[in-house]
């Protein structure tokens, strides 16, 4: 008898043309045999959107090939690509994000990619270029099989709730061991326009209609509830997010490249490198506005909207 497959299990479709080799249980998949650019035939192109869709995070070895701009052709391919709304593009580039990293720097806590703006990206293209010999691995986690496994009582309470998402969040308190010369720059730089964004804390995925737990890093409060309460449940709902069943854990090699659906992921790098350097280059795809299990979108809070004057008739 087939066992049946939950809509989690992170199992190759069997019409999928290429080469895929699932990695983890419930997330993420290894694509062999392709050689990323942006001349890909459109039916390949189309076989990597599925496999991204299913599995939520894909990896491909030996891109070594790729420089700056044949990851942004690459990139166009997949969408509309965008730059990060405050931190600087990588020399030379046209939207891409350097992740420089020295004496353990690295974004280390979960987060999805720039949930602070309303339409946050549908995806995101990371590109390693030097890699330490041990450590600086990256992890996902799967916001859908994170609703998926929740008891009925808190998949209601979730639905229920939103969360506002911000870049000006307590940078010092989530890394205590940050420098003040880290502060600062996350400060000046990072921060350097505050941007908070109002979303639901379940969304509707626009492509799969999976529901997914939409939190991280970036989540400042849950809207009607106070700080201790926030937290205590924000706490509680990432648990289920980051719990190991629902992670991937991913060795870099120089040349590697990983793309995640960032509507329905979370991830974080490992900062267990030392002094050792890691510089990766990422492209990200923009997305749409999600939409909550009731139908309601996200909102600015900050900056705050601009009302559009119209002249009388």
């Amino acid at each position: 008898m087939t066992a049946l497959i939950h809509h989690f299990d992170n199992v190759k479709d069997a019409d999928n043309p290429l080469d895929v080799v699932p990695v983890g249980g419930r997330i993420g998949a290894e694509i062999r045999g392709v050689k990323l650019d942006g001349d890909l035939d459109e039916p390949t192109v189309a076989a990597i959107r599925a496999s991204l869709l299913r599995h939520k995070v894909i990896f491909f070895r030996g891109q070594t090939h790729l420089t700056d701009e044949s990851h942004e052709a690459f990139a166009a391919r997949l969408g509309e690509p965008l730059a990060h709304p405050t931190v600087p593009v990588a020399e030379g580039s046209r939207f891409l994000l350097e992740l420089n990293s020295k004496e353990g720097e690295a974004a280390s806590a979960w987060h999805t990619d720039i949930t602070f703006l309303p339409a946050f990206p549908s995806a995101s293209i990371l590109r390693s270029l030097i890699i330490p010999p041990a450590g600086g691995d990256t992890l996902w986690a799967n916001g859908a099989a994170a609703y998926a496994d929740l008891p009925a009582p808190l998949k209601a309470l979730a639905d229920r709730l939103r969360a506002i998402h911000t870049n000006a969040y307590d940078y010092a308190a989530s890394r205590p061991e940050a420098s003040e010369d880290q502060i600062k720059r996350h400060r000046e730089i990072f921060a350097s326009t505050v941007y908070e964004t109002e979303h639901p804390v379940v969304h509707v995925h626009p492509e799969t209609q999976e529901r997914v737990l939409l939190l991280g890093n970036f989540v400042k409060s849950f809207v009607g509830l106070n700080r201790d309460d926030s937290a205590r449940i924000f706490s509680l709902l990432q648990d289920h997010i980051t719990k190991p069943e629902n992670t991937v854990r991913w060795r870099w090699n120089p040349g590697d490249v990983a793309i995640w659906d960032n509507r329905a992921t979370q991830h974080r790098a490992i900062a267990d490198f030392g002094k050792q350097r890691r510089l990766l280059r990422r492209a990200t795809i923009a997305g749409q506005v999600p939409v909550g299990v009731d139908g309601s979108g996200s909102r600015v809070v900050k900056p705050e909207p601009q009302l559009e004057l119209v002249a009388a008739e």
